[in-house]
């Protein structure tokens, strides 16, 4: 039998393993939760299966996503990055991706952990909706709204309500998996 899956990931291998093992699983590692949030600044305007086809280049090209690194990139770096044809050479989004990096180190220090801060806004518990169709899930919440306005005070960039709450899906902060899907409830 077949596996019912949200009809989102339907069809595209890559993206079925991804919605199998990664989306909407929660995470509480600093680096793969940094990970997400560069991925997410990069998927602002694109298509999420674009970002999953680039994920190996954008993990060698930005280091493995290691922040400490990223946040010292010079510009020498930067220009190396925007002709980097295997990621995507968004300028913005590049130096969105240092100054994040920066902003990430400086909510450590204030919240002991940027996972902390972020799991904070729901008290440390998933939320898990009941959509029947992955369609009825929104672009954007109370929440997401929140977060970006709290992100973007503390210095971060492409950080708008919309891919906050894509970043809070990814992430298992919110579960919306849809209620036929085998992963809807798994937490």
């Amino acid at each position: 039998m077949e596996k019912i899956r949200c009809g989102w990931c339907v069809g595209d291998a890559l993206y079925e393993t991804y919605h199998d093992t990664e989306w909407g699983v929660p995470l509480k590692d600093e680096a793969r939760m940094f990970e997400f949030l560069v991925l997410e600044t990069f998927q602002a305007g694109l298509s999420w299966i674009t970002i999953l086809r680039k994920r190996e280049n954008f993990r060698k090209a930005f280091d493995g996503f290691d922040y400490k690194k990223i946040a010292r990139y010079d510009e020498a770096k930067i220009q190396a990055l925007l002709q980097d044809a295997g990621i995507i050479r968004n300028k913005l989004k590049v130096r969105a991706t240092v100054s994040n990096a920066q902003a990430y180190m400086e909510v450590q220090k204030e919240f002991g952990s940027f996972v902390d801060y972020l799991w904070g806004f729901v008290d440390h518990k998933s939320i898990t909706n009941a959509w029947t169709h992955y369609k009825d899930a929104p672009a954007t919440t109370e929440l997401s709204d929140q977060i970006s306005a709290d992100m973007k005070k503390r210095g971060f960039k492409f950080v708008g309500s919309t891919v906050i709450y894509a970043h809070l899906q990814a992430t298992g902060i919110v579960n919306d998996h849809q209620t036929n899907c085998f992963r809807y409830g798994q937490v």
